[in-house]
């Protein structure tokens, strides 16, 4: 079983719409948290390109793109899809209960 203590409180299920992302920010590091149609997914909140928050980007077909130079990544494994982004994002693992989303960090 995962230690309690590494899952931390991001937000309540309906404050995310499906496709969407929220920004969670937790000891210096900033995350994006994304509702998709089959869950919610977490991953770094900064392109691993130019060092944009990802909290503006489009999220499609389980996809987020950076604002800023259109690279994509694939939300559920964080892998790098289209130039100029090349590094994958790192993801963590999301759980919820009782309507509350959680990520493991």
């Amino acid at each position: 079983m995962n230690n309690l203590k590494n899952w931390v409180y991001v937000c309540e299920a309906e404050d995310i719409d499906i496709e969407d992302i929220l920004r969670f920010d937790h000891n210096q590091q900033t995350f994006c948290i994304y509702r998709l149609e089959d869950g919610f997914y977490a991953t770094d909140g900064i392109c691993t390109h130019e060092s944009v928050h990802l909290e503006e980007g489009l999220v499609m077909d389980g996809e987020i793109e950076c604002p800023m130079h259109q690279g994509i990544f694939d939300i559920k494994t964080g892998k790098a899809k289209s130039p100029p982004a090349c590094i994958d994002l790192k993801t963590f693992p999301v759980k919820m209960e009782n309507n509350k989303v959680y990520i493991n960090l």
